[in-house]
C-alpha cells in the first residue's frame, strides 16, 4: 500500500480508478483523480499548500510535486510528467508534456497540449503557449508542435492510463525468479507488445515514430 500521510487533519484524497505506486509517497493536501498512474518514488507534499493531479494524468518516477505555503501545483487532465522532474507551485495544462529531468518553477503556466523538452528549466512566472514546444535552461519556446506529435504524445499518455488498470488489477509484490541462460530477456517485453497492440509496439522514442509515420507516408500506407 502507498504511503499516505495526514498532517493539520488533512489526509490524500484518492478516486478508486488510480493507481498510487506502494513507493510513492502523498502528505497532506493532495488529491489524485479517476485513471491517475503515481510511479514508484514519486513525492507528493501537501504540506504548504494544494496539489492536485486530474484525471488521466500521471506522475512518474522521482518526481517531485510541491509549493510554497497558500499556493498550488495542478497538473490538469492527461497531463503527462517525465521521470525524475520536479514542479512546484505551477500549472501543467490538459495533455501538456513535461519531458524528464525538466524543472517547472512557481507561478509558472505550461498551455494546454504543450510540451516542455527534457532537462529544461521554465522560470517563475513564464508561460508556455498552448501547442508550443519550449526546451532550454532557461526554456524557451521554439515552435508550434506538430499534429503528428500531438498525436504521439496522446498516445504514450494512454498507455500509461491502461498502465494505472493494470497495476491496480495485476501488480504484486513477489520473489525474483531465478534467470538461466536460456532466457534471452525479451520475451516478457514480446508478451506485452502482443496483448496490447496484436505484435506491434505499443510506443516507440519520438524520432522513431517521425521516421516510421514518414516511411507510412512515402509509401501510400495509412497510419
Amino acid at each position: 500500500m502507498a504511503r499516505f500521510y495526514e498532517i493539520d487533519g488533512i489526509a490524500p484524497r484518492v478516486h478508486p480508478t488510480a493507481f498510487i505506486h506502494p513507493d510513492a509517497v502523498l502528505i497532506g493536501n493532495v488529491s489524485v483523480g479517476p485513471g491517475c498512474y503515481i510511479a514508484p518514488l514519486a513525492s507528493l507534499r501537501g504540506d504548504f499548500g494544494e496539489i492536485r493531479i486530474e484525471a488521466g494524468a500521471n506522475i512518474q518516477d522521482g518526481c517531485v510535486v510541491h509549493c510554497f505555503p497558500g499556493t498550488s501545483t495542478v497538473v490538469e487532465e492527461d497531463g503527462h510528467v517525465g521521470h525524475g522532474s520536479v514542479l512546484h507551485g505551477c500549472r501543467i495544462g490538459r495533455g501538456a508534456l513535461i519531458g524528464m529531468k525538466s524543472v517547472i518553477m512557481d507561478g509558472a503556466t505550461i498551455g494546454e497540449l504543450a510540451f516542455v523538452g527534457a532537462n529544461s528549466f521554465v522560470k517563475s512566472g513564464d508561460q508556455v503557449a498552448a501547442r508550443h514546444l519550449a526546451v532550454g535552461s532557461p526554456a524557451r519556446v521554439q515552435r508550434e508542435l506538430t499534429e503528428q506529435e500531438l498525436s504521439w504524445k496522446a498516445n504514450g499518455t494512454r498507455l500509461y492510463q491502461e498502465l494505472a488498470d493494470r497495476s491496480r488489477e495485476t501488480l504484486r509484490e513477489t520473489e525474483a525468479r531465478e534467470w538461466t541462460a536460456a532466457e534471452s530477456g525479451t520475451g516478457d517485453r514480446q508478451v506485452f507488445d502482443a496483448v496490447v497492440t496484436g505484435g506491434t509496439p505499443a510506443h516507440v522514442p519520438l524520432q522513431q515514430h517521425r521516421a516510421g509515420t514518414s516511411s507510412a507516408a512515402t509509401s501510400g500506407e495509412k497510419n
